[in-house]
């Protein structure tokens, strides 16, 4: 019975281990306002834990491209003396004090009721927008496709032959390369956006690093059974560390 238990406790910690790898652990910045980047961190999570928006940060670190953050780098979260962080995500502008009307005879003013926002429309994980709507996605390999069979995985499994070449399946920069959990055997994660990343699972060999920029359609690595007990790819995309639908991205095949 003890067994079942470290089991099932081993299955929920999975996806929470791989959603702490995608979005980056909970952030703190120093006594000066500095943040320092971590592995998978990117400009609009810093800012969504900081409550900055990533207009703020590249303007106050001078970032001229905001895809080029390394581990290790110094980031200034907190707005410079005399500067003013302009509205970002997680922000409210400050409403302007009413002036006080003036004479015996004026009314006392009534305050202004905000403006209703209009309602939260959910996200769609099947349109692309923005710079989503560009990237140019292709499979990352080839073989029948299905749902994954673990239930505490939503992306899909590709069942192909050992060895067979993994490419990647849009042009980014990868931001892991490794076998560091477990469930997943050796796995590459791709940058393509700011908000957009691809997951490979279960290979037999990697052959990228860590912080090279990869095209689309290059190889990545080789089809195996690392942590599993069949020869397949685990695939999915992830939108700002959540799970997206996979095969609306994919072209038709």
């Amino acid at each position: 019975m003890g067994q079942f238990h470290r089991t099932t406790a081993l299955a929920a910690a999975l996806p929470l281990a791989l959603v702490l790898l995608l979005a980056g652990c909970a952030s703190t910045a120093d006594s000066d306002g500095y943040y320092t980047v971590k592995r998978g961190d990117t400009l609009y999570s810093i800012g969504r834990d900081f409550d900055q928006s990533p207009a703020n940060l590249r303007t106050w670190n001078r970032l001229r491209n905001p895809d080029d953050l390394e581990v290790g780098q110094r980031i200034l979260v907190r707005p410079p003396v005399g500067v003013v962080a302009r509205t970002g995500a997680g922000q409210t502008p400050r409403p302007a004090s009413s002036p006080s009307a003036s004479g015996s005879g004026a009314r006392k003013p009534v305050p202004s009721r905000p403006a209703a926002k209009p309602a939260a429309k959910p996200q769609d994980d099947d349109a692309p927008a923005g710079a989503e709507a560009k990237v140019d996605w292709s499979w990352p390999t080839a073989g029948k496709s299905a749902p994954s069979a673990d239930s505490y995985k939503k992306g899909i499994d590709i069942i192909g032959g050992e060895g067979q070449p993994v490419v990647a399946a849009a042009a980014g920069k990868v931001t892991y390369a490794g076998h560091g959990i477990r469930g997943y055997g050796n796995m590459v994660i791709i940058k393509h956006t700011p908000q957009l990343l691809s997951v490979y699972a279960h290979n037999k060999t990697i052959l990228v690093k860590e912080g090279q920029t990869v095209t689309r359609g290059q190889q990545i690595a080789t089809m195996g059974n690392s942590d599993t007990n069949k020869v397949k790819l685990y695939f999915e995309i992830r939108r700002n560390g959540k799970p997206i639908n996979v095969m609306a991205a994919l072209p038709a095949r």
